[in-house]
């Protein structure tokens, strides 16, 4: 299948996606509608029912994010800088569930590429894709050849992309590390402040935090800030967050951290719905926001350049090298790829 024919079907499918932006987002005319519009409006409300932490404005919002990445002029300027490819291979994806559609661009990359995919869905999120891709095969029955669904243990690839926890990296390892690969682990997303963030800039961060509830890598879970820093300030601009309790299983977790640090005897900050904690650590509880002080910027770059393999972002308006703005952690670019690892570079080159 010719690039360019690859290319116009995602830009369809993803014309499709910016129609569910939000409920009231208006219809658009689309070749796709007839067939999948009222079943994909009614997969975006029951996910939940699958999985809790998928509620529907968290749905809604991955899928018009991705929407984004799917037009003809976004995809070729991504891929004009890559050869392409002759003789397709046989890529095996395993994905994640933590976030709606989580390794979708894993999946464009694949066919973008010119390769065939092997996909092995997370239980988590296993509604959402195999619909998007019975649009792909509608559009163009070539795709039935270069997409298959399994349930079961990989077989039969040549290379393969899996993401998954520190521990299940090692059983990646174990059973792929003879193929090409990319195996990713666990990381985390920082921000560095230095307390002359405006409200508006602190309400941004606010959406790095709390999107996805906190579960995606991209999700800010430690704030780096100078001495004698007021948090009153950062709650106040959060407040207007205080609607995710409001999921149970959000929810629980606040109670159940709140609980065990106070048991403890460790100071926590709280506004009931967000503790905070001062830790070393990057990864924090969902609910937890981390924080560490620093006393010189200078002397913080050279602590974030040493942990930067457990580093996926970093937000600040400081002059920080590879940082993201305020409130864009999770509006990857088609070339943010995870990691660092350049995916494309990967699977043209095998």
């Amino acid at each position: 299948m010719k690039r360019e024919k690859t290319i116009e079907a995602l830009s369809i499918v993803g014309a499709f996606l910016s129609q569910f932006k939000t409920k009231s987002t208006q219809k658009k005319s689309n070749t796709l509608n007839d067939t999948f519009y009222e079943a994909f409006s009614s997969a975006i409300c029951s996910a939940k029912i699958h999985n809790g932490w998928f509620e529907e404005a968290q749905v809604r919002r991955a899928v018009f994010s991705i929407s984004d990445w799917l037009t003809i002029s976004s995809l070729t300027n991504w891929v004009s800088e890559y050869p392409k490819v002759n003789t397709p291979k046989q890529i095996g994806l395993v994905m994640a569930g933590n976030i709606p559609l989580v390794g979708f661009h894993d999946f464009v990359s694949v066919l973008v590429s010119g390769n065939n995919v092997l996909l092995k869905l997370s239980s988590d999120d296993k509604i959402l894709l195999p619909l998007l891709v019975k649009m792909l095969v509608f559009l163009d029955k070539e795709f039935s050849n270069r997409i298959d669904i399994t349930d079961v243990r990989l077989q039969n690839f040549d290379a393969v992309i899996a993401t998954g926890s520190n521990n299940t990296a090692r059983y990646f390892h174990h059973y792929f590390g003879k193929y090409p690969h990319i195996i990713r682990k666990n990381r985390n997303s920082i921000a560095v402040l230095d307390g002359s963030e405006t409200q508006a800039e602190l309400s941004a961060l606010g959406d790095d935090i709390f999107s996805y509830f906190g579960l995606g890598c991209r999700n800010v879970s430690k704030i780096y800030i100078p001495k004698n820093y007021n948090f009153t300030k950062l709650f106040d601009a959060l407040y207007s967050f205080k609607g995710i309790a409001n999921n149970k299983k959000y929810a629980n977790n606040v109670d159940y951290y709140r609980a065990l640090f106070l048991m403890g005897g460790n100071k926590i900050l709280e506004n009931g719905f967000l503790l905070i904690r001062e830790d070393d650590s990057l990864a924090s509880p969902i609910s937890m926001l981390h924080y560490e002080y620093y006393d010189r910027l200078d002397d913080l770059k050279i602590t974030l350049e040493n942990l930067k393999d457990q580093i996926q972002c970093i937000v600040t308006k400081l002059s920080v090298p590879n940082s993201f703005a305020f409130g864009t952690s999770q509006y990857p670019k088609l070339t943010d790829y995870a990691d660092g690892v350049d995916t494309m570079k990967f699977l043209t080159s095998l």
